[in-house]
């Protein structure tokens, strides 16, 4: 029995060595027509560019969104810039307008104002000729006098009011010099009498004063 085992294992260990060396000739060496067939498809995987993720391509087409989103941000905020200066500046162009406008129909209204009162004047010269020759007591003269007074009042009331000028210094802005005395009581440049009343309407004069003035 002992001898049948021994060849039993023997045979065993000859298969062993039989199983290992054809799996040595199956293995291909490294420098084995195998081997060199299978360097190029490996090199040229490894050259292969690697396809980006899913979760890649996601943060690279959010960042050009971004960015070209920057970018349409950056036009829009330079156009309300653009309009909200062009609406400044229209403004300030219309307040301006305005505001010329405003004083071109002041002037106006004064111009024709000033006309008006020029011819107006007249007439109260005459009511002060006539009162200065009327009786005193005269009824019809008192009537004349109310009617003065009234005249007087409704003219103030525009805004017109009559230049002083006796006891005044000569100023030419508001006295016309129509004659010059010698007066040695009367200061110099001085006026010391009145020929006509002159008028002003809102600062503005309608009607230079008449007037006499000392040397």
């Amino acid at each position: 029995m002992s001898e049948e085992n021994k060849k039993t294992s023997e045979v065993q260990e000859e298969a062993g060595k039989e199983a290992l060396e054809s799996e040595a000739v199956k293995e291909p060496s490294e420098g084995s027509p195998e081997t060199a067939a299978k360097e190029p498809e490996q090199k040229e995987e490894a050259e292969k560019p690697q396809k980006d993720t899913p979760e890649e391509d996601a943060k690279e087409g959010k960042s050009k969104t971004s960015f070209f989103g920057k970018k349409k941000k950056d036009k829009l905020e330079q156009q309300v810039e653009d309009l909200t200066d062009r609406l400044k500046r229209s403004m300030a162009e219309f307040d301006n307008y305005r505001k010329r406008t405003e004083k071109e129909k002041s002037s106006m209204y004064i111009i024709g104002a000033r006309e008006i009162i020029e011819k107006i004047l007249p007439v109260v010269d005459n009511f002060e000729r006539g009162l200065a020759q009327a009786p005193e007591g005269d009824a019809f003269a008192d009537g004349m006098q109310m009617i003065y007074k009234q005249l007087l009042t409704t003219l103030e009331g525009l805004g017109v009011e009559a230049i002083e000028a006796v006891g005044k210094e000569f100023n030419p802005d508001f006295h016309n010099a129509v004659m010059h005395v010698e007066d040695e009581n009367a200061g110099e440049n001085m006026v010391v009498e009145e020929l006509q009343k002159g008028y002003t309407y809102k600062g503005f004069v309608v009607r230079h004063s008449m007037v006499k003035v000392a040397n």
